[in-house]
């Protein structure tokens, strides 16, 4: 059962209200993006306090839900890569030819450390940049992007 109510203001900020006053630019913050990105949310103020906690974005009813599922999507940019067609070298830097959820793309590998697990089968790659790319689950790429990674491992 949610408490408080959440709304946008004419500049486009989540407004959250609730019995102890009204919040603008309130944020919400997912605990667990990438392995439970549905549970565990936080919304925060501008200062970083905590206003509220919601165990699961389906518990919401559903113009909130709606409300947060498109803030998180403006803020998080997370490409899903799909497959490596191509790899400049595999020494670092390297350049990287990727198939993502967002399209394909290239960007470059600074160094070994930027490819971090985040599961037994779940990679973050970082660019130069500081863009994330996703590998969510590496078994089920295609077997040359996995020769290809297998080569970063």
């Amino acid at each position: 059962m949610t408490t408080f109510t959440l709304s946008r203001n004419a500049f486009g900020k989540l407004v959250f209200t609730s019995a102890d006053g009204v919040h603008e630019g309130v944020l919400p913050v997912r605990a667990f993006p990438i392995a439970a990105p549905d549970k565990g949310i936080a919304l925060v103020d501008r200062d970083g306090h905590e206003l509220a906690w919601i165990e699961r974005l389906d518990e919401l009813p559903a113009a909130t839900r709606t409300l947060l599922e498109e803030e998180l999507k403006s803020r998080e940019f997370l490409p899903v890569i799909k497959a490596i067609r191509y790899v400049s070298t595999f020494a670092v830097p390297s350049i990287w030819d990727v198939e993502t959820d967002k399209g394909d793309t290239r960007f470059v590998l600074k160094g070994e450390e930027d490819i971090r697990r985040v599961a037994a089968t779940t990679l973050l790659i970082a660019d130069n940049h500081g863009v994330q790319y996703l590998i969510r689950n590496t078994e089920a790429l295609d077997r040359a992007s996995k020769k290809l990674l297998d080569r970063f491992l």
